[in-house]
């Protein structure tokens, strides 16, 4: 995620009865990650809901409130039978995940004690951090749900430890609902932020009426926000072999921008740029020819890219082109943006690394 907003399609911790007609609007005002509860609609009038939003081309969310654990299970299993693409909430990891992981949803839990309706995040700071690194560590958890806007103490400095301390992406919840939130939000590194109640309610100021006119309002605060983000991104690498020179200058150009990212690459590409480039940061997949290419779709498909730079050369075949056709088709399918040449992936970078040369 490169710093995304994510529509909760929901008011005091359930999906609200008119989310047919908002997600409509919601899609209208542009938004692509949508999400509700597992309380407040039927089981079928959900489902729709999520396939709808597939359909659109979006990416699909499902927010546990259960406070007791059968309730938390049941949810998971929600999750499952509705085929969302991410569960978020909840506190025991350990038993959602026996549920969990063998299917491709992506799950963020809860750190630190989660309490009352609407809910509440408690404990010391310090609590909260050795919580998240923790549920962090687990192999089938992708990420955290932070409710950092319903802790009592400092949150800025909250949502910046945890972020520091977990290497997975940072979703903040809990009512968000002004530009100066969202903005603390980015600065602390998170990866994305969830809103509710607040856009239902016409919180944020818009340029135009209506529901799509509040949600164009927070995609635009999210882009000006995004541009002040210190959450590392994940950037894939792959070039022909005609063209790796061509890649190679435009990492060397676009290197200070670069830095502190998380650049994924196919071996051989690796290796280059690892050399070209030593201080960047560079994590070697199989060769193209063995697995490689098929490692980076498999990363598209699961939405741990935040962009794709591939130069391709359409001048001669290549033994690959099935694979990097296949990654190419991904990238739209995910709606994860894509590159093909140096003119484009300046733009990319232009819009992806937004907050220009990082600081160690």
């Amino acid at each position: 995620m490169a710093f995304d907003f994510i529509l909760m399609l929901t008011e005091n911790d359930r999906t609200i009865a008119e989310a047919r007609t908002r997600l409509e609007e919601a899609l209208e005002g542009g938004v692509r990650h949508i999400g509700f509860k597992d309380v407040g609609l039927p089981v079928a009038e959900l489902k729709g809901l999520a396939e709808t939003i597939r359909a659109a081309g979006g990416r699909s969310y499902l927010e546990v409130v259960s406070l007791d654990g059968e309730s938390e299970l049941a949810s998971a299993r929600a999750a499952v039978a509705l085929d969302v693409d991410c569960l978020l909430g909840g506190t025991r990891a350990e038993a959602v995940t026996e549920v969990t992981r063998h299917h491709p949803l992506r799950y963020y839990p809860f750190p630190g004690r989660i309490t009352g309706h609407p809910s509440v995040l408690e404990g010391p700071a310090e609590e909260i951090v050795a919580s998240a690194r923790a549920l962090a560590d687990l192999e089938h958890v992708h990420g955290l749900d932070l409710l950092a806007y319903r802790f009592a103490g400092d949150v800025p400095a909250l949502m910046e430890a945890v972020c520091q301390v977990v290497a997975k992406p940072v979703i903040v919840a809990g009512s968000i609902d002004s530009a100066a939130r969202v903005t603390a939000v980015a600065e602390a590194g998170a990866a994305g932020f969830t809103v509710g109640t607040a856009a239902l309610a016409g919180a944020f100021p818009a340029e135009s009426a209506g529901f799509a006119g509040q949600i164009r309002a927070i995609l635009a605060i999210t882009a000006a926000a995004r541009g002040r983000s210190t959450a590392p991104r994940r950037i894939a690498l792959v070039a022909h072999d005609t063209r790796k020179a061509h890649l190679r200058a435009w990492v060397l150009r676009h290197a200070a921008a670069l830095k502190g990212h998380r650049l994924i690459c196919t071996g051989g590409t690796g290796r280059m740029i690892a050399e070209a480039a030593p201080g960047l940061t560079v994590h070697r997949l199989q060769r193209g020819g063995r697995g490689g290419d098929q490692q980076l779709g498999a990363l598209v498909a699961t939405g741990e890219l935040d962009g794709v730079v591939f130069f391709a050369d359409p001048t001669v075949p290549h033994g690959g082109d099935a694979d990097l056709q296949a990654l190419t088709r991904l990238s739209i399918l995910h709606d994860t943006p894509i590159a093909l040449s140096p003119s484009a992936a300046d733009l990319l970078a232009q819009g992806v690394l937004a907050q220009g040369e990082r600081q160690d």
